[in-house]
């Protein structure tokens, strides 16, 4: 069974999804339709990395200080590899991918993603 995520995770997924959302449409009237459709792609590779990493990071409770953080460090290497395969598979097989709106779309999610910090647990 899948572990509870955490109310930060969760909230900023659900930013990720809204950032996402509100570059698609942007791209959509700047670019047209492969705008919207490459900044969805995007969005959703950092959604994916970030909740992979998320339900690594909740996988198991870390005793230690030094436990906390090869559980931290593990998740972060599992976010970034999944987001570099994950853009490298969209690029090589999207051919009508609009670079710009993705990347834009790729950080600016991941950007989201690191203010998870600064959510409250309450």
């Amino acid at each position: 069974m899948l572990p509870r995520l955490s109310k930060p995770i969760r909230k900023v997924l659900v930013w990720q999804i809204a950032v996402t959302a509100a570059i698609a449409v942007a791209a959509a009237f700047l670019v047209g339709a492969q705008g919207a459709v490459s900044a969805a792609a995007g969005g959703a590779i950092s959604l994916i990395a970030g909740l992979v990493s998320a339900l690594v990071a909740s996988g198991r409770a870390a005793k230690s200080a030094g436990g906390i953080l090869v559980v931290a460090l593990k998740a972060e290497a599992v976010k970034l590899g999944l987001a570099l395969i994950l853009l490298w598979l969209v690029l090589t097989n999207y051919d009508d991918a609009v670079s710009g709106a993705l990347l834009v779309s790729f950080v600016a999610s991941m950007l989201v993603f690191s203010m998870a910090f600064f959510v409250r647990d309450e």
